[in-house]
Order: C-alpha cells, then structure tokens, then sequence
C-alpha cells in the first residue's frame, strides 16, 4: 500500500492531512494582488498569528476566530487558490505531483524544510509593525 502521502488528497483522513502540511509558512505571508492583471506579488510580511521562527500558526485551533480570512484548505478547494505556495505539498498532492525531497514526510525531519531554505525562517516581519505592504514586496517565488 501507499505511504498516505501519495494517496489522493479526498481520501486522507483529518490527522493525515494535517500531517501533509510541511511547516513552511509561506501560506502566511500576505501577497498583493495587481487589482488590473490579478497578478500575485509576494510580501515578507506575515500573519499576527504565525510564529516566524518556528514558521507554525501559534494558534491553529482558533485561527479562524481572530484571522477570519484564513482559508480552510480541503480537497476540494486546494486546486483553486492560486496565492497557495509552489511548494505546498496540498498544491502538489491536489496536481499529482510528489513531495519535495526536503518534506519532513520524506527526510524524518521537520528541520529539513528550514535547511533547504524553502521556509519563513528568518526572513519575516509581523504584521503588526510592518506598516504598508507596497514597502514590503519580495523578489522571492512562493
């Protein structure tokens, strides 16, 4: 049998699709959207609730109470949401495609994804001092 990673994204139950999640952040960070083009441009500014050294929500359970925008990924929706990261093993899982190598699924750490530089780990601001995020745009593929 497959390893539940390589299973389609409908038939994973809550803890396995949780467990897909590869602690990255990218999701976090807000992006801005050319209002003409629908272009996406990627910020260094993070989510209040992102806790950008361990690159993690620091408080998934209740995200959606104070971070009402927060999108509750399914497989039913991943496809869809372009602002999602190229990275992101929902993203790929919902194409078909494999994990990266440096998923913590594959390499059995959860420091792998730091280490390969695919994560928020020292690069962020928090929203909450940020200011304008025009002033925060990065030239960095998300």
């Amino acid at each position: 049998m497959k390893p539940f990673w390589e299973q389609p994204l409908a038939t994973l139950d809550r803890a396995q699709w949780e467990a897909l999640c590869d602690g990255c952040g990218k999701c976090c960070l807000h992006k801005i959207e050319d209002a003409d083009t629908g272009e996406l441009y990627a910020t260094n500014v993070a989510c209040r609730l992102l806790d950008r050294h361990e690159a993690r929500c620091s408080d998934y359970r209740h995200r959606h109470a104070y971070v009402s925008e927060c999108v509750r990924l399914s497989a039913g929706n991943v496809a869809s949401i372009a602002w999602l990261p190229q990275t992101c093993a929902y993203r790929l899982r919902a194409a078909g495609e494999p994990l990266p190598d440096w998923h913590y699924l594959l390499s059995g750490s959860r420091e792998s994804v730091h280490e390969a530089g695919e994560s928020v780990r020292g690069w962020t601001v928090s929203e909450v001092t940020a200011g304008e995020l025009e002033n925060h745009m990065v030239d960095r593929i998300l």
